[in-house]
């Protein structure tokens, strides 16, 4: 029997914001060094030190958002280090992620040129964990500030004679643990204390965005709404798809049963569990919403690839990692009314990468094509969609939708559908019967599968998974019917032919 998706197409309830599918970059691994950044000199082409390739495939995105420094490094990192002649930086020690050596030669100018050329918006995360009120206040400062005074004069000085625009600050990172491994009320007055002197500067309007809580932690998002609601713009969330029953046994990236399939599904439906909780404790300290929620961190995280340095988190990445990143941003979308922003971790040969390189190679993952497919969603109205008929699936012993769904209507009232189907060894008969449209449908569609659980992208086969047109759907009036693939994700793209 056909699963059935019911899509109101003339109920527009809230705009899916383009920050949903933003992306994060922290100093770990070789997401900076080697992924972004490879220095002026480097024989991989570059733009004053910044890979050109991997420029090139980000702008294809339309990335919106880009989260830096960290992370567990923004903590330790102190933003005054990675100004100035490159020769004269303080180098440091990455006490988190590997104890390697951190040269400082990326910091803010780098960072503020590579979202430039990128054409996203830069979202910076503060040092509340190691760092002093005045060195966060001064950073905005010399970010933002274009008058007179000590931080703008030394921006002048390191080149850069116009302030940059920056919206988005997060004050602090995960405060309960790296950040601090503070109580939530502790963490609650200290900022409303930092944020203080995170100021606007002219016509530079900052969103402030509080650390919130780790997964499941609701007291934490109870006492911040509480204590310091009216004082921030966003709160974070952090969560992981972790098919292991323990952290220190996250399972293989590639190698994998399909039991672990079945969990790793699982586990990332209990993103939906998590924003519901948490938007409902919001609900009750700000009724009418304003108060965004920033999954700021948030994917896949396995095992580290076999002969990899343990701390630089570097994961291959399968059509299993795009069933994951496909469900997630569908909840996203569902959530769009609180959720203002998310990004996944990490954008490049970190965890849930876009991107993976090696020296002048470089390739893009199965989760690059999601994000790819699905932007169409971006700035979009969301549409109300309810499944029917659905087959469960089990993980051990629990069950699961094999189907997860979302709708978006664009300003030129073009529908998208994005469909995951979850089940790695059945295809799923579907009917999406669309309302509040005409009969007279035209229908398009793109698809990203693959024949077994565990293909993937590699630098000597970098074109194994990768969408193509899907063609298996018919229409009969306002019912769409398609036969799905296992492990597929649709994205379908209907308008009304009179449009036209």
């Amino acid at each position: 029997m056909a699963q059935k998706v019911i899509i109101n197409t003339d109920v527009e309830q809230a705009l899916i914001s383009r920050h949903i599918y933003g992306h994060f970059a922290e100093h770990l691994g070789r997401c900076i060094y080697e992924g972004f950044w490879v220095g002026e000199d480097s024989s991989i082409p570059n733009t004053n030190g910044i890979r050109n390739d991997v420029v090139h495939a980000l702008k294809k995105l339309n990335i919106p958002v880009l989260r830096w420094p960290g992370g567990c490094f923004a903590d330790e990192y102190h933003w005054k280090d990675g100004v100035g002649p490159k020769e004269e930086r303080k180098r440091m020690v990455n006490t988190h992620w590997g104890g390697v050596v951190e040269n400082n030669h990326f910091g803010t100018h780098e960072f503020m040129m590579l979202c430039e050329m990128l054409e996203t918006e830069p979202y910076i995360c503060g040092n509340v964990g190691s760092g002093a009120v005045q060195e966060m206040a001064e950073w905005v400062e010399y970010l933002t500030f274009n008058g007179e005074s000590p931080m703008a004069e030394w921006r002048r000085r390191n080149g850069r004679d116009e302030a940059w625009k920056l919206t988005y600050f997060g004050v602090g990172n995960e405060n309960w643990g790296c950040g601090g491994n503070m109580r939530p009320e502790f963490y609650a007055d200290l900022y409303r204390r930092y944020q203080t002197y995170v100021k606007k500067y002219g016509d530079n309007n900052l969103y402030k965005i509080a650390g919130g809580a780790s997964v499941d932690d609701y007291k934490w998002t109870e006492v911040l709404m509480r204590e310091a609601a009216p004082l921030m713009d966003g709160l974070s969330l952090h969560h992981y798809t972790i098919p292991g029953d323990i952290w220190e046994e996250k399972g293989s990236a590639t190698d994998f049963t399909e039991d672990e399939w079945a969990v790793t599904m699982k586990k990332a439906l209990y993103m939906d569990t998590l924003i519901t909780k948490h938007r409902s404790i919001m609900d009750k300290y700000d009724p009418e919403e304003r108060v965004g929620l920033i999954v700021d961190e948030w994917g896949t995280w396995f095992d580290v690839e076999p002969g990899t340095n343990p701390g630089f988190l570097y994961q291959q990445n399968t059509i299993r990692d795009a069933l994951v990143a496909g469900v997630t941003l569908n909840i996203f979308n569902n959530h769009a009314k609180r959720v203002h922003m998310a990004n996944i971790a990490q954008t490049i040969n970190v965890l849930q990468s876009m991107i993976l390189t090696d020296k002048e190679r470089m390739i893009l993952t199965p989760t690059y094509h999601v994000f790819d497919m699905y932007q169409v969603h971006q700035e979009a109205q969301k549409l109300p969609l309810d499944i029917q008929k659905l087959n469960m699936l089990n993980a051990n012993g629990d069950e699961y939708p094999q189907i997860n769904a979302s709708a978006s209507k664009n300003n030129n009232g073009t529908v998208h559908i994005s469909l995951c189907n979850m089940d790695a060894g059945n295809g799923a008969d579907i009917e999406v019967d669309l309302r509040g449209i005409t009969e007279n449908l035209n229908v398009t569609g793109k698809i990203l599968t693959a024949s077994t659980r565990n293909e993937r992208n590699t630098f000597e086969d970098p074109e194994n998974v990768k969408p193509q047109e899907f063609t298996s759907f018919s229409t009969h009036g306002t019912i769409v019917k398609l036969q799905l693939p296992p492990m597929a994700v649709v994205v379908l793209k209907i308008n009304e032919n009179h449009s036209f």
